[in-house]
């Protein structure tokens, strides 16, 4: 009975320790940016390819994520957020998160490639991104957001790559309208975050600090967010289309995110922040699904 019970524990444990160690909520929105590129892109809707995708975009940035943990491990320790993850907390070993991250890279990468290597080769680019350049720029940087965005904006373009094969003004729009759009979200998380990032020495924010310059930026890249986001409406870019109804519902939906930034600017508060990095996370969402519903239904 007590073994029974220790051992249902242990794989409780086991279980939360690898959702943890993998991100599961970031890794699972990253599927689901994957999935709606895909729904954008393909002609006629694979379920097969579908599941792969999203397997093999778990494990891709499931990977990226155990390596970056195992690379900071001694700078979460310092951090009230991140110094219970698995590594830092000593319930996962470097050699174990190690296997993992490999393992999850190995799987990525082979289910990938069978959709085609076009889709393989960018998940291998942006896990490369994410861990050889971003994470050790963190440190050194502001810059490391730039480096970042561009690993962070691949998911998007990257479900369209593996719908057609091909890389195009459709999947580089996609890539943009993430790109751009991640300035403002990670800055505002680096803002109501300034304070637990400092004690690891990160350096998240344009300015390095919380001040008027950063809020700045963050509106004018909202901006730019919103531009990008309307762009299909206007014939441009290919096969990516939006109708005049879609693009108005993107619009309304980037002005809300806008409305935010500018609170930011205004108040200057940690909650301003929060709001904007929650208004950020909605706006992405919501664009990804206007798009996919305004492609089948009009």
């Amino acid at each position: 009975m007590s073994s029974t019970v220790k051992s249902s524990f242990s794989l409780s444990h086991t279980v939360q320790d690898f959702k943890a160690v993998t991100k599961m909520g970031l890794s699972l929105s990253v599927v689901f940016s994957s999935l709606a590129g895909y729904l954008l892109g393909a002609e006629t809707v694979n379920f097969t390819t579908l599941i792969l995708l999203a397997f093999g975009g778990y494990f891709m940035v499931g990977a990226s994520n155990v390596f970056n943990q195992i690379i900071e491990r001694d700078y979460d320790a310092l951090m009230e957020r991140t110094k219970d993850r698995p590594i830092p907390a000593g319930r996962m070993t470097v050699r174990t998160a190690f296997i993992l991250a490999s393992i999850l890279t190995l799987l990525g990468v082979g289910i990938l490639y069978s959709i085609n290597p076009k889709t393989a080769m960018f998940a291998a680019i942006s896990i490369f991104l994410y861990t050889s350049a971003y994470t050790p720029l963190k440190t050194i940087t502001p810059l490391s957001v730039f480096v970042g965005a561009i690993p962070g904006a691949i998911p998007f373009m990257l479900g369209w790559v593996a719908a057609t094969n091909d890389f195009g003004i459709e999947p580089g729009t996609l890539f943009m309208l993430q790109f751009f759009w991640q300035f403002p979200h990670f800055w505002a998380i680096g803002w109501f975050l300034h304070d637990d990032y400092q004690k690891a020495g990160f350096n998240m924010l344009p300015t390095g600090k919380r001040d008027k310059a950063t809020a700045v930026q963050a509106i004018l890249y909202t901006v730019w967010t919103i531009i990008v986001s309307i762009i299909p409406v206007f014939g441009f870019t290919g096969e990516l289309r939006l109708t005049i109804v879609g693009a108005a519902a993107v619009l309304i939906v980037g002005l809300v995110m806008l409305y935010y930034a500018v609170q930011l600017f205004k108040k200057m508060s940690v909650i301003a922040a929060r709001q904007l990095m929650l208004a950020s996370v909605l706006y992405i969402t919501l664009v990804q699904i206007i798009y996919v519903l305004d492609k089948f239904i009009r």
